[in-house]
């Protein structure tokens, strides 16, 4: 006889063995023992966290030949039939395969015979947010006024797929994700009783990768005991399902924090080199993060983290060199990384460019090198005087600020430009989302003392965001250092994003020539 995979061979058979879900076994069992059965149960949750067994326990709890229990014995001929799925008084229903309305008026015209055997009839119907709108319309009456000896159990992972009208019918029970510590401890029985050789840390790596699903950890179990030769070993688990190692992610942090860029991304390398998904890496890095966060806030609790406790510790250790404004800038730059993303064609260059932005060890340079052009105040005096204000240039189709110039300032935009990516790797330092954000703008204009930057249309995100105070606040603070000059600055949307000078086109080249102090020798 083949073998019977771990999926099934160790799906629960009573209530007692459903694992991860404490409150809906309680639910259950009460209304068992106090004869209070809803008409009909709406089981939902994710998949793979024992809904259909559940319900397979519930049916066998009621046509048990010991009578209704909260403990069916598991041996008569009633509670093997539905553990086989072979009892004509338990029928199971696949809803994305039978979702039409005669598949729902074959089962009201059913619905009338009494049971061959047990107590109640009971059909399971799964995913039954597949069924059709018609055919939840022709359900409605049965499932509100059923036979006395009817029950019907619904499982679905989508909930918000079904009308309100069945809703309204059954009583909800929702199934929640099972914690990575459950799944290890079901996992470590089935190793015991399966006799499977392994290293510990095989079984937290094949938790965290079932995301909660029960059945997809089991399956994973399965699928390695017939891979591996002899003992499995993490490195078969990552192997087989291209996971990052939990000691990759402390390492690449250490970097991080050690403002170590070239061992950082030779690290990042050797990850993609050795076949690992840059998308995995990438979350489980943001989620790595995370539980830096909660060790931080919790002192290393370990249900909030649900981590085994010496990973635990490691998280609190690692965190302690961080500060939380660290940990909510390394979130905001990861966040942009992903939606920078989908400009690329690989998540790759974003992703490096990010590691090496967060390891790089951001002093500002020694006058002479890259900033030597910060204007003085007798290069760049204050006009004080109130003067009339400059002539409006020519109308473009965006937002204008509402607030009008206070003064005019004896500097340009030029000026501006040629200090505006000094501006934006000082702030960087301070909030990288902000930078980010003030990166994707264009120095539009300077008039008076109010400084216009523009965004596209499809950027007001950018805008909303850098117009809050304290972003506000923080860019003319850098304006006015290194500028020498009382800036404001002001936001707009338009669909005309270049400068509106004539010589627009060398805007680039003159900056370059100013940082670096260079001349025009020849020009074509």
């Amino acid at each position: 006889m083949p073998p019977t995979v771990f999926a099934l061979k160790w799906r629960p058979n009573n209530f007692d063995e459903v694992v991860g879900q404490p409150h809906i076994v309680s639910t259950l069992k009460n209304a068992i023992e106090q004869n209070r059965l809803a008409n009909a149960y709406l089981l939902a949750g994710p998949r793979g966290i024992g809904k259909t067994s559940t319900a397979r326990i519930l049916a066998k709890a009621l046509n048990c030949k010991e009578g209704m229990t909260i403990k069916p014995c598991g041996k008569c001929s009633s509670c093997l039939e539905i553990s086989k799925s072979r009892s004509l008084d338990v029928i199971e229903i696949d809803g994305a395969s039978n979702t039409g309305v005669e598949d729902v008026r074959s089962l009201r015209e059913n619905v009338k015979f009494a049971p061959a055997s047990g107590k109640f009839k009971i059909y399971i119907i799964d995913e039954v947010h597949m069924l059709s709108t018609a055919a939840f319309n022709a359900l409605l009456k049965t499932l509100e006024e059923p036979p006395e000896f009817v029950k019907f159990l619904f499982a679905t992972t989508h909930p918000d797929k079904i009308p309100s009208t069945v809703l309204s019918r059954c009583q909800r029970l929702d199934f929640r994700r099972i914690s990575t510590m459950e799944i290890v401890l079901q996992l470590e029985k089935i190793v015991k009783s399966e006799k499977i050789s392994l290293d510990k840390e095989v079984l937290l790596a094949i938790a965290k990768t079932s995301d909660g699903a029960l059945r997809d950890a089991e399956s994973i179990l399965d699928q390695l005991a017939s891979f591996a030769k002899g003992k499995i070993s993490l490195k078969d688990v990552i192997s087989i399902l291209g996971l990052v190692e939990q000691e990759a992610l402390f390492e690449i942090t250490d970097k991080i924090i050690k403002k170590e860029p070239k061992n950082a991304l030779s690290l990042l390398n050797r990850i993609i080199d050795d076949g690992k998904d840059i998308n995995v890496f990438l979350n489980n890095l943001i989620e790595h993060f995370r539980n830096l966060m909660i060790a931080k806030v919790s002192k290393g609790d370990p249900k909030l983290i649900d981590l085994p406790l010496d990973i635990c510790e490691r998280l609190l250790k690692q965190a302690q060199s961080l500060t939380l404004e660290e940990i909510f800038t390394v979130f905001n730059l990861l966040a942009n990384t992903q939606e920078m993303s989908k400009r690329f064609e690989s998540l790759r260059i974003p992703l490096e460019v990010s590691i090496v932005r967060l390891s790089y060890n951001k002093k500002i340079p020694e006058a002479g090198v890259v900033e030597a052009k910060r204007p003085s105040l007798s290069e760049r005096p204050i006009t004080k005087e109130k003067v009339l204000p400059i002539k409006a240039e020519e109308p473009v189709k965006a937002e204008e600020p509402e607030e009008p110039p206070e003064s005019v300032v004896n500097i340009t935009l030029d000026n501006v430009r040629a200090v505006w990516q000094n501006i934006i790797d000082s702030l960087s330092r301070v909030k990288i989302s902000a930078a980010t954000y003030l990166s994707e703008g264009e120095l539009y204009k300077l008039q008076g003392n109010l400084l216009t930057v523009s965004f596209p249309k499809s950027h007001s995100l950018h805008k909303e965001s850098l117009e809050k105070r304290e972003n506000r606040e923080m860019i003319e603070k850098n304006l006015t250092e290194f500028l020498n000059t009382p800036l404001r600055v002001s936001f707009i949307l338009s669909s005309e994003t270049k400068p509106k000078s004539d010589d627009s086109g060398n805007t680039f080249i003159r900056s370059v020539m100013d940082v670096f102090g260079g001349r025009v020798v020849k020009e074509e």
